[in-house]
Order: C-alpha cells, then sequence, then structure tokens
C-alpha cells in the first residue's frame, strides 16, 4: 500500500472523527442535560467541544480551506491519485466528510449550529471550573 495514500486515508479518517464529536457531542448534551448527566457540565469538555465548531464556522466564514482538506488533497496528490481515488475505507470517509452543497449553505449551518452550540451554554450550563488550592508548606525556621 502507497504510503502517501495510506496518511491521506487516515487523514479523512480523523477529520470524520472531529465531525462525530461536534455533532454527537451536541447530542450528547442535549440528552446529559435532559437526564441530568453530571459530566455533560464539564467546562473544559463543554469548551473544547464549542471550541471546534467555532474554528470550523470561522473557517467558512473567513474562506479559509480546512487544514485537513488541503494535507489530504496534498497526500492523494504525493500518491498520484485524485481526491475520488483511494481505499474503500478512505472514499467511505470522504463521502461522509464532503457533503455538495452550496457554500453559502454550508457556511450558514457551521454558524447556526456553533450559535446552537453556545446558546447550550445558557440551556445546559457548564460547571465552573474549580481552582485549586496551593499546598501549604509547614516551613520551620530556626534562630541562629
Amino acid at each position: 500500500m502507497n504510503l502517501y495514500r495510506f496518511l491521506a486515508d487516515l487523514i479523512v479518517a480523523v477529520h470524520a472523527g472531529y465531525i462525530a464529536f461536534v455533532i454527537l457531542g451536541m447530542v450528547t448534551i442535549l440528552v446529559g442535560g435532559w437526564r441530568r448527566w453530571g459530566w455533560v457540565r464539564n467546562f473544559w469538555f463543554r469548551l473544547v467541544h464549542f471550541l471546534t465548531i467555532a474554528i470550523v464556522a470561522a473557517e467558512a466564514l473567513l474562506g479559509i480551506v480546512c487544514p485537513l482538506t488541503t494535507w489530504e488533497n496534498r497526500l492523494r496528490e504525493a500518491a498520484g491519485e485524485s481526491t475520488l481515488e483511494g481505499s474503500f475505507v478512505g472514499r467511505l470517509m470522504h463521502d461522509l466528510v464532503f457533503v455538495s452543497a452550496p457554500k453559502w449553505i454550508l457556511t450558514t449551518s457551521y454558524c447556526v449550529f456553533a450559535l446552537v452550540v453556545l446558546l447550550t451554554f445558557f440551556l445546559v450550563p457548564p460547571r465552573r471550573p474549580r481552582r485549586r488550592e496551593k499546598k501549604r508548606t509547614n516551613s520551620t525556621s530556626s534562630d541562629d
């Protein structure tokens, strides 16, 4: 198997995982809020979840091509393939990740989804991170 082809397929799998985290994370937050699952209120999970979709929305608004897409395309070219070629799994994941729709629909969708994720900060508010207390050291001083 061509190494470039394998790496391109791997990047598509990472891309699909990124998308799955955004979508399934949203579903999990909503269901978890309804079911009172405490872990969905974890501040760091929620922040990372919001930032993942905020990055996508910002890229779309600014007209920036996703770096994962760029890397995949370069690796496909290095393997002597087009983006439509690749292994079965690579093509399957590619078809799942890349939807055919006008750019303005995708940009609007990303921005609306980011706003919905932001709205969940009010509907299912995360807990504030706890501040760690510094350990006090019991130092004894000796008088000379």
